[in-house]
């Protein structure tokens, strides 16, 4: 039997105020502009994050796939993190669908990219090359285990683009995690992007779907290729009626998932055969190693006590959410504690 899931944030289930409000959403065809809950969703996100318009989208996938879309044409360049979610975990959308190249800059530590590797990247003019139109930046950076960029951060790779003339989006997924870990209106984290991108499906634990904010002309093209996505919903506002509780509801509870993060990730420290670093657990993302070829096996065992993860070779990952409490996350301790005697003997 399952009593913990902690494979990531997106198995979080809406709450009873989100279920309600999808049953009594105020609904038209937001094709034809006309749904009213949609329209106040995406308006309300705009405001939030300081930019002109939003739109829904189906997922965090399509909102970077479509603001790619709609800032880079065929044959540009875009550069992007060599850990970012948008290369390593999005099926290749942008080359496959629009003809965009990914080039892919090193990511630190903690998840951000090198100024000057930015310059060097943008500045060739040079007809044997593709030319440059976008940077993008992650924020929460996942594959950092969830670190939280803060303005200045974002502010340094951004000024680097815009020396030569690049826009910028933000893959804000998890935007509100690092809101609330940094003690940060979102609207500042996004001040730099012009267009920017949050899951309304993880943290804020909607059942589907995301929102993308950036210039109104920008959303309006970014509509279009939404609907040649096959991504225009029509009465969506059922959806977009458990985002506008999440805004309201589901930001300041964020704190509850950080806690149980770093509660799980002091109990893995002491653990044999276990290696994270404690710094970088800033939100609810815990990444740790294992011993080299044991993650499957370790999930598996984990498994059978009750708890899933998402397995892997010797990097795991644990992500508190919504519908997990301290209780849970000891639950999920003694598991991993037991696991772990055993595959280190």
């Amino acid at each position: 039997m399952i009593r913990v899931d902690l494979r990531s944030d997106t198995v979080s289930h809406p709450s009873p105020e989100m279920r309600k409000a999808m049953y009594e959403a105020e609904l038209g065809d937001d094709v034809y502009g006309d749904d009213p809950t949609t329209n106040l969703l995406e308006e309300r996100a705009a405001e939030m994050l300081g930019k002109e318009a939003a739109v829904i989208v189906s997922s965090g996938t399509q909102s970077n796939l479509v603001a790619l879309l709609a800032q880079a044409g065929r044959g540009d360049t875009v550069l992007i993190g060599n850990k970012s979610h948008i290369l390593n975990a999005e099926a290749g959308g942008a080359s496959a669908l629009g003809g965009i190249v990914l080039i892919p800059l090193q990511n630190d530590q903690r998840g951000t990219m090198d100024p000057t590797e930015i310059g060097l990247a943008a500045a060739p003019k040079d007809h044997h090359k593709a030319p440059v139109s976008l940077l993008c930046v992650e924020n929460t950076q996942n594959a950092a285990g969830g670190t939280a960029l803060s303005p200045e951060e974002i502010k340094i790779m951004a000024d680097a683009g815009r020396q030569y003339g690049l826009r910028v989006h933000m893959d804000g997924a998890r935007l509100f995690n690092a809101a609330v870990a940094l003690e940060t209106p979102a609207a500042e984290l996004t001040a730099e992007a012009d267009t920017v991108g949050f899951c309304l499906s993880k943290g804020l634990a909607c059942p589907i779907g995301s929102v993308l904010c950036g210039d109104a002309d920008v959303i309006e093209e970014a509509r279009r290729w939404r609907k040649m996505l096959g991504g225009a919903m029509r009465q969506v506002g059922v959806i977009a009626a458990a985002g506008v509780v999440a805004l309201d509801t589901m930001i300041d509870r964020m704190a509850d998932d950080h806690a149980n993060a770093r509660k799980l990730a002091g109990a893995l420290a002491e653990m044999p055969g276990i290696e994270i670093d404690l710094a970088s657990v800033e939100t609810n993302i815990v990444r740790f190693g294992v011993p080299a070829h044991k993650g499957m096996e370790i999930q598996g065992r984990l498994k059978d006590e009750g708890v899933l993860i998402n397995g892997g070779d010797s990097d795991l990952r644990f992500v508190p959410h919504y519908g997990i409490d301290s209780e849970d996350i000891d639950i999920a301790i003694n598991a991993m504690d037991k696991v772990m005697a055993e595959v280190a003997d």
